[in-house]
Parts: structure tokens; C-alpha cells; sequence
């Protein structure tokens, strides 16, 4: 199985709204024990065996809208189905405090899954989509998703990356989509 999270690496694009792919994997990564010790691909990566099944987890590093190039390379290097594939991103159009789990679908208003189902040649790829809302008011939308997390949301993203974590460890246990949508679509916080 093949897991990524999307984000913008360096220091400059820690903490913003696009980020919420890299921060859940974070989170999964510490609960995991697991430390992304490999580059290639265009990722950092690592493999980690739970459950009896190999999985990779990987935060792709050709900035957001061309994560398709790295997901794609991860997939053909890791002989990963896209269907073993499990995409994590942020989603404006979600309220704060929600997740969606889908298990194919387009990429919406987001480039970075635009871009994966360009490259992958499927939209048979599964996402988690973290709810950060669309509080931009008269911000440009490239504004609003490179600008920082404050506080407020935070708090509540901290407990919506909890959630997503210990549902995506149980994902890569059980192999069960069906399960994860039924744990994680709608309001966690």
C-alpha cells in the first residue's frame, strides 16, 4: 500500500493550508514509530511493515501541483497499484473539522489530485480530504492555501490529524476503505 500526504516542502510552506497532507502524515509517521529515512521519486519516504503487509508512506517533494510526477514514480518503483494507492490532502471546500473519505472521484478544486489523476491516467485513487474551509473573504485562493494555520484552527486540526492517523494505521492494517469512510466522513472535531 502506498500512502501520501501532499504538501509544498521547506521551511517556508511548514504550518500553511496546503499543507495538511504532509501534517497528517506527520502525525501518522509518530504514531507508527517511523521516521521518512529515503529519498527518491521526488519524495521522502520509508516502508514500514504492519499488519504482515508492506507499506510505503511518502510526502512527495515537486511542490504541490505536480505531485501526480512523484505519485506516479512512487507507484511504479514500489509496483503499487493505484488502487493500493491512498492520496491525503486539504480541501477548502470541506468545513473545518471534517474529513471525507473518497475512494475515486475527480480532483475537484484541488491541483494536486488534478494533477495525480492527470499522471496516473486514473481517478480509481483513494483520498482523504481534510476539511480546512474557505475563510479567504477577498484573498486570491493561491493567498489563502500558502498562508499560515493560526491558533484557532489548529487546535482543532490537531484532533482532526489524530483521528485521520488512527484511522489510516487501522486502513493499513485491515486493507478496509469501506471501513475508513464509515470512521472518518463528517465532522471529527
Amino acid at each position: 500500500m502506498l500512502i501520501v500526504g501532499l504538501g509544498n516542502p521547506g521551511k517556508k510552506y511548514e504550518d500553511t493550508v496546503h499543507n495538511m497532507g504532509f501534517m497528517t502524515v506527520d502525525r501518522l509517521l509518530d504514531k507508527i514509530g517511523a521516521t521518512l529515512d529515503k529519498k527518491g521519486c521526488d519524495a521522502l519516504y520509508c516502508t514500514q511493515y504492519i499488519g504482515g503487509k508492506k507499506h510505503i508512506v511518502a510526502k512527495p517533494q515537486t511542490y504541490m501541483n505536480l505531485s501526480g510526477v512523484s505519485v506516479k514514480q512512487l507507484a511504479n518503483s514500489t509496483k503499487t497499484d493505484y488502487s493500493q494507492t491512498l492520496i491525503i490532502y486539504d480541501d477548502i471546500d470541506l468545513p473545518l473539522g471534517n474529513v471525507r473519505v473518497r475512494k475515486e472521484g475527480s480532483g475537484g478544486s484541488h491541483n494536486g489530485m488534478k494533477n495525480i489523476i492527470a499522471e496516473c491516467g486514473t481517478n480509481a485513487i483513494a483520498r482523504v480530504r481534510i476539511g480546512v474551509g474557505d475563510d479567504r473573504g477577498n484573498r486570491d485562493l493561491k493567498d489563502y492555501v500558502l498562508s499560515k494555520v493560526g491558533k484557532d484552527k489548529r487546535a482543532i486540526l490537531d484532533k482532526v490529524f489524530d483521528a485521520a492517523a488512527d484511522g489510516i494505521w487501522q486502513y493499513m492494517v485491515d486493507g478496509d476503505i469501506d471501513a475508513l469512510m464509515r470512521r472518518l466522513n463528517g465532522k471529527i472535531v
